[in-house]
């Protein structure tokens, strides 16, 4: 299985392969058709990004010691985007997502390249999916005590 850090690696190189923003744009546009549908379920409130400028439902599922998340947006960037986060960090351990430096953002410029909201909405869905995390594990812990 890929590390996260390989995870990252794949996806600095695949936006090294575009000379400017628009077609980095685009190929979020892409990423953003592949990203698999959430379940109907799922899109409610409470599942809902806060900070973010358009909607983004997140949910987190704990099975088997991993945590598998889905997402989807109303705002196709933004649905590319949290579809590059579900790729490094779904199928990930707690501890692994808690402990992941997301380097791969700055390294392809994406923080740099985005509006101060959809950047403020990358930083909460990071927050949210580390949150995820966080309550797992502190679940996971107390089962075992």
């Amino acid at each position: 299985m890929k590390t996260i850090h390989d995870i990252q690696e794949e996806i600095v190189s695949e936006f090294e392969a575009f000379d400017d923003w628009m077609d980095k744009y685009n190929y979020l546009i892409e990423l953003s058709r592949d990203l698999p549908a959430i379940d109907t379920r799922y899109k409610v409130t409470e599942n809902l990004i806060n900070g973010c400028q358009s909607k983004v439902w997140l949910n987190g599922e704990y099975e088997n010691g991993i945590i598998r998340f889905t997402a989807d947006s109303d705002a196709i960037i933004t649905k590319g985007i949290v579809s590059l986060l579900i790729r490094v960090l779904s199928d990930r351990t707690p501890k692994e997502i808690i402990d992941a430096d997301l380097e791969f953002i700055d390294r392809i410029g994406l923080r740099q390249n985005l509006s101060p909201t959809r950047s403020n909405g990358l930083l909460s869905m990071i927050k949210q999916m580390k949150l995820y995390a966080l309550a797992y594990q502190a679940r996971y812990e107390k089962m075992n005590e």
